[in-house]
């Protein structure tokens, strides 16, 4: 995902994996980031991914947008969103789709005063 959003364009900075929801809301803020794109294979998205948002949040950095990726199953799309996640891009997503709709959000988050 991180090498077809650089080919589309996008300044992409990579996180290591697994890093703490403290370290990547750290990295994100020192690199000056619109948004954060998660990665989730292995079932932690309905932890890692709101403890990541509530240490944005805490660390003063709310407009930061995050964006969910992986195996995530349907049934957990409405708490991601209801937790903050501003787009969920499953398996098969499209990239240019999903690239489009994560500028939207972006130039959204951006317009607002």
């Amino acid at each position: 995902m991180a090498t077809a959003y650089a080919d589309l364009g996008f300044d992409v900075d990579m996180g290591p994996l697994f890093q703490t929801p403290e370290e990547c809301a750290r990295q994100a803020i020192e690199n000056d980031v619109h948004a954060v794109g998660i990665s989730t294979l292995a079932a932690g998205h309905k932890t890692l991914v709101p403890a990541i948002i509530a240490e944005l949040e805490k660390q003063g950095a709310d407009d930061i947008i995050v964006f969910v990726g992986g195996v995530i199953p349907q049934q957990d799309y409405e708490f991601l969103y209801n937790a903050g996640v501003k787009g969920i891009y499953g398996p098969g997503t499209p990239i240019p789709a999903s690239a489009k709709d994560v500028l939207e959000q972006i130039r959204q988050a951006v317009a607002k005063p």
